[in-house]
């Protein structure tokens, strides 16, 4: 029995000691990397807040106007072909 009680208080001293363990600071240097490694890839060119020379190609008006016809395209639906029934059996 001396040995069982010996062994008791061993055993929780070392269950308790469990909760002392500090793993966070290896996690908090890795805290948020996933995201920066993300936002990184997305990036094409990490310059561009320094290029003088914008992008061209189209005009403000046509830019404005595409985007206006793609807006309007969502408020008026087309009507609906009427759907053709092909009847193949008699009816009584």
């Amino acid at each position: 029995m001396t040995t069982i009680t010996r062994l008791i208080p061993l055993a929780l001293l070392g269950a308790c000691l469990q909760g002392c363990i500090h793993t966070t600071p290896e996690w908090d240097k890795q805290f948020g990397s996933a995201t920066r490694n993300n936002l990184a890839a997305q990036v094409i060119d990490p310059a561009a807040p320094a290029n003088t020379h914008p992008a061209t190609g189209i005009d403000g008006r046509a830019a404005k106007g595409a985007y206006d016809r793609y807006q309007r395209s969502y408020e008026h639906r087309e009507p609906q072909a009427p759907t053709l029934i092909i009847n193949a059996g008699g009816a009584r």
